[in-house]
């Protein structure tokens, strides 16, 4: 009775010690869009909506808030910041206008009426910088997202009062530094500006952090580096994020591998690396004229993803043809008025492309060096494939196809379509960030010092430590 009693007791311990030992997560979700003194934004709240809802699936309490006031915000940072006390992991997410004045950084609420530099100073605006410091300065973990990189929409005020003095106001947002166990996140690079998306979606930075943020078994870091190249991808490498992280260890916010899942995930990922590589030697020069670089591509890669491609623009280029993606002069035999009526919805609609016919042109761009799925979906970033063949080729430029350039497609010779029916049956190499714009060197393996995975029991370990210390009382 006496070693019953014990074992019950051994058992409320360790299930006890392994709730205490379950991650504390704590988010604060913001977008601001709506507001009353410039041009209100459309998806900032949709950002925060997705965002939130992502973050609370994977184990966060999240302090959310849509179009805030000052004195609201100020309502949600008070609350985030009393929740992130002790916290593993503390996450701050903000959508919306952001200024950066001589080199300090501010979020704006929807009340702003900024007209200079003191209406800022005062209170008018956020500072992120004691913002995150009060918040968050006592979690172990800090992760940062600022989608917040718009134009200044007050800079024009702040200048024009501040005439008698040198007021720096920044486009974007201005670099940071993060602190030990800290990881910021940028929609773009400093001093630049970031795209807001369209109208009722998300932003193209918002999108991708929720495509890979909270990917099974995914760290932070790899998740990061996949934004960046989604990012850049879908923007047709108009914005490329920027970050700055001191992490110490492998953060997850999705589950860690387990390590027999490592272990075996090893020779992919070196796999994952080399096409990866491939993919960056494809992109550098694909568009050339040189017989010779495109050889170079074939030596390397035998065997590689762009190997007809790469064989194919060989012989055109061997037999005296131009190159495919160059802006050429294609008006020969095409009627001139193509150069001059412009797309749009319903021209396009005029045409009645069924869904095989929307493919046979998605393989034509690609085969013209304009690379896009092949889904027979015309989506965000088929429409942009199809604006850079529309400048290339001289004609009005917008996203959409009439009878007329439709028409002058199909008369276009193509170097190597690809003959998939559909893009799961084309092989689509993974993204990568250009090796440029790294925060900071990825490590080869993860660092073992510390991770922070999604929480969970583990009846298992429970088993096998009550089997041990009653083991060692029986002997």
């Amino acid at each position: 009775m006496r070693y019953q009693t014990l074992i019950l007791s051994i058992i409320c311990m360790v299930f006890t010690a392994g709730a205490a030992q379950a991650e504390k997560r704590v988010a604060f979700v913001v977008g601001n869009g709506a507001y009353k003194n410039v041009a209100p934004l459309p998806n900032p709240s949709v950002d925060a909506k997705a965002m939130a809802a992502a973050l609370r699936n994977v184990g966060f309490e999240v302090v959310e808030g849509s179009n805030l006031t000052r004195d609201k915000m100020t309502e949600r940072l008070l609350d985030f910041g009393k929740k992130a006390q002790g916290a593993d992991v503390a996450l701050f997410f903000y959508a919306g206008h952001g200024i950066a004045i001589s080199g300090t950084n501010y979020l704006l609420p929807i009340d702003a009426d900024i007209k200079s530099e003191m209406d800022v100073k005062l209170g008018a605006a956020i500072n992120i910088d004691l913002t995150l410091e009060q918040t968050m300065g006592d979690a172990k973990v800090k992760l940062v997202f600022l989608d917040a990189c718009r134009d200044n929409p007050f800079a024009a005020k702040i200048k024009s009062n501040s005439a008698t003095r040198s007021v720096n106001v920044q486009t974007g947002l201005a670099e940071m530094k993060s602190g030990e166990g800290t990881l910021i996140a940028f929609a773009t690079g400093p001093g630049q500006t970031a795209l807001d998306g369209q109208e009722g979606s998300n932003s193209p930075f918002t999108r991708a952090l929720l495509a890979n943020l909270t990917q099974p078994g995914v760290e932070i870091q790899q998740a990061m580096t996949k934004v960046r190249a989604q990012v850049n991808e879908e923007t047709n490498k108009g914005q490329l994020p920027w970050g700055h992280t001191n992490l110490i260890g492998s953060v997850y916010l999705n589950g860690a591998p387990a390590p027999g899942a490592v272990a075996a995930a090893a020779p992919a990922a070196t796999a994952s690396k080399a096409s990866d590589v491939e993919l960056e030697f494809w992109r550098s020069i694909k568009d050339s004229n040189k017989p010779e670089e495109l050889n170079a591509y074939l030596t390397n890669y035998p065997n590689g993803q762009f190997r007809s491609l790469a064989l194919s623009r060989i012989a055109s280029l061997e037999s005296g043809a131009k190159d495919a993606t160059a802006t050429r002069n294609l008006s020969t035999g095409i009627d001139p008025a193509t150069f001059k009526e412009e797309a749009n919805q319903t021209t396009e609609d005029q045409i009645g492309l069924d869904k095989g016919q929307r493919r046979d042109v998605q393989r034509r761009l690609t085969g013209l060096g304009f690379d896009t799925r092949v889904t027979g979906q015309f989506d965000a970033p088929t429409r942009a494939v199809i604006t850079r063949w529309q400048a290339a080729r001289g004609y009005p430029k917008s996203g959409y196809l009439n009878k007329l350039q439709h028409k002058a497609l199909l008369t276009e010779i193509v170097a190597a379509a690809p003959t998939a029916s559909s893009d799961e049956e084309r092989p689509t190499p993974k993204r990568r960030a250009p090796s440029t714009v790294q925060a900071q060197p990825q490590p080869q393996q993860p660092s073992p010092q510390r991770q922070y995975s999604n929480p969970g029991p583990d009846p298992a370990g429970a088993g096998r430590f009550i089997g041990g210390v009653v083991g060692g009382m029986l002997r």
